[in-house]
């Protein structure tokens, strides 16, 4: 897939800057980032290859409430060369989502320590991040239990609000109710921010 934008972009530039939200799609390789992203933007699988450096795209979701909103997501390429470039990317994001592939065993260790490398960076700390437990409908996919286990999440800092959430990217389940809380913990993120300044 390109690195281009889409189409759509003209129209999204001209909105107010607050209603769009900076979103970075970080997880190992072949864990199914990419699919979650186009599965947002067409709504339907597209068959996908790693992803060498970075895809973006400006997506429109409805969330619960019928609110739309506007995230923007940068989806990096997750071989471990590229992996030191993920901070370069999260600079001044707004959320964070974590994709982990629920069949994987063997990698769930290496995941861990991606997590909580990129989440201990001084300038992510208090970003939210939704941990996206892919391939939930294949027979041999860990639970969420275990997956919250194997992620040492409870060792996440105090200071970082985390969600993790099953689903299949390709098919698109759970992807929108993960969305979701992502944003709620962007929002009460941004009103406690601006309670603090205010306090100065």
């Amino acid at each position: 897939m390109g690195n281009g934008l889409s189409d759509q972009t003209p129209i999204l530039s001209s909105l107010p800057a607050f209603q769009s939200f900076h979103i970075v799609i970080l997880g190992l390789d072949s864990a199914g980032k990419t699919t979650v992203l186009y599965r947002l933007q067409f709504n339907e699988f597209v068959n996908t290859v790693p992803t060498k450096g970075f895809n973006t795209e400006k997506i429109k979701v409805t969330l619960g409430n019928s609110k739309t909103v506007t995230f923007h997501f940068w989806d990096v390429g997750g071989q471990e060369k590229l992996r030191p470039l993920w901070k370069s990317y999260t600079r001044c994001t707004d959320g964070i989502v974590f994709v982990v592939d629920s069949v994987d065993v063997e990698r769930m260790e290496e995941a861990k320590t991606e997590l909580h490398k990129i989440t201990r960076i001084s300038e992510n700390q208090g970003v939210p991040v939704l941990i996206v437990a892919n391939k939930q409908d294949l027979r041999n996919s860990l639970s969420l239990s275990e997956i919250e286990k194997m992620l040492a999440m409870s060792e996440l800092s105090s200071s970082t609000p985390w969600h993790l959430q099953p689903t299949c990217a390709i098919i698109g389940d759970g992807l929108r109710e993960g969305l979701e809380k992502l944003h709620d913990m962007i929002i009460k993120r941004r009103k406690m921010l601006r309670q603090q300044k205010k306090k100065r």
